[in-house]
C-alpha cells in the first residue's frame, strides 16, 4: 500500500508541474537506463498521450546494449530524439581532463590546476571537524602538487550530454528538463530535489527525486515495465552511465563484466580513459594491476570460460 501511495503521490505530482509550465516546455532527458525509462513510464501514466519528447545523447562511450535498446524504442516512439556532442570524447578528455575518483574531487583538482591552491581547494585538504568525511582522502593529496601532471576536472559530463542537451532545448523551444534522478543513488545526487530553480526560474524537474531503488524494482515488477536486458541476467548491470567511468565506485567489477561478455568494449574503456587507469593502478586505487588482469584472463580461458560479444 506504502509504495501505492508512493506512486500516486508522483503521478500527481507529474500532472501539477507539467500542467503548470505547459507540456510543449518540457522534454526528458532519456539515458535509455532503468532510471529514466522508469521516468518515462511515469509520465505516460500521469499524461497519456502527451508529445513530451525523449531526447539521448549519443556520446559514443554509453554501453552498445543501452544504445541499441534505446535505438530500437525510436522506431516504435516517435517521441525519441537522438542528438550527439560536438566533439569525440577523447577531444573533450585532453581538452578539458579526465575525471579522477568523483565530479567533487575532479573539479576541486582541476580548479587548483587553473587557479592554485584557493581557499575551497585548502578546505578540502584540511576540512574543518566533523567535515572529515568530505575531505580529499591521504592517497590522493598529492594531486594538489605541481608534479602532478594528468589534466584533471569534471567538465566531460557537461561537454558530452548536458550542453548538448541545452543547446538542442533552445532550438527547440523547450525550458525545462524532466531527469530521472533519485537521492538513493547517494554521492553528489543525495541532496537532489524535486524541483530546481536559477534565480527563482523553475530549470529542472526531478519527480523521482525523494524515491528509493527498492521503489523503483517494485514498479518495474508490478507494472511489467520493459527495460534494457543489460540489467538481468547473464549481464547484471547495476549502473549503465558512461562505459568504464573512473568515477564508478566498483570499477574494477564493471570492467570484469566488460570482459566477460563484451571484450572489445571493455578495450575501449581502456583506450579512453588510459591515462586515469594508469594512475589509478600506479598508485593501487580501485584497479588490480595489470599484471594480475593478464593472470586471471589466463585462469579464465583455462576454467572455459566463454566470452560473448
Amino acid at each position: 500500500m506504502e509504495n501505492e501511495f508512493l506512486l500516486q503521490d508522483r503521478l500527481q505530482k507529474i500532472k501539477q508541474i507539467i500542467h503548470k509550465y505547459g507540456e510543449e516546455n518540457f522534454y526528458i532527458s532519456f539515458s535509455g537506463g532503468k532510471d529514466s525509462t522508469v521516468l518515462s513510464v511515469l509520465v505516460d501514466m500521469a499524461l497519456p498521450d502527451n508529445k513530451i519528447p525523449r531526447v539521448y545523447a549519443n556520446t559514443g562511450i554509453e554501453l552498445n546494449m543501452i544504445r541499441d535498446w534505446v535505438f530500437e524504442l525510436q522506431k516504435k516512439d516517435d517521441r525519441i530524439v537522438v542528438i550527439k556532442p560536438s566533439k569525440s570524447i577523447k577531444d573533450t578528455l585532453e581538452e578539458y581532463g579526465y575525471p579522477f575518483k568523483s565530479k567533487k574531487h575532479s573539479k576541486k583538482v582541476g580548479t587548483f590546476q587553473r587557479h592554485g591552491m584557493t581557499k575551497t581547494a585548502e578546505h578540502y585538504l584540511t576540512p574543518k571537524k566533523g567535515e572529515e568525511s568530505f575531505a580529499c582522502p591521504a592517497l590522493l593529496r598529492y594531486q594538489f602538487t605541481d608534479e602532478f601532471k594528468l589534466k584533471v576536472d569534471y567538465l566531460c559530463c557537461v561537454k558530452m550530454k548536458e550542453e548538448p542537451m541545452q543547446k538542442w532545448a533552445k532550438e527547440n523551444n523547450k525550458s525545462y528538463a524532466i531527469i530521472g534522478i533519485m537521492r538513493d543513488e547517494g554521492g553528489g545526487r543525495t541532496k537532489s530535489k524535486c524541483l530546481v530553480f536559477d534565480k527563482k526560474k523553475l530549470k529542472s524537474f526531478q519527480p523521482l527525486s525523494p524515491m528509493t531503488k527498492s521503489w523503483e524494482e517494485w514498479f518495474i515488477d508490478k507494472y511489467k515495465v520493459e527495460i534494457c536486458a543489460i540489467y538481468y541476467p547473464p549481464y547484471n548491470f547495476l549502473r549503465t552511465g558512461c562505459k568504464g567511468c573512473p568515477n564508478a565506485l566498483k570499477l574494477q567489477q564493471e570492467l570484469d563484466t566488460l570482459e566477460k561478455f563484451f571484450p572489445n568494449e571493455r578495450k575501449q574503456c581502456e583506450y579512453i580513459w588510459k591515462p586515469v587507469y594508469d594512475e589509478y593502478r600506479r598508485i593501487g586505487y580501485r584497479l588490480r594491476p595489470l599484471e594480475c588482469e593478464k593472470q586471471m584472463s589466463i585462469d579464465d580461458f583455462v576454467k572455459g570460460v566463454d566470452h560473448i560479444e
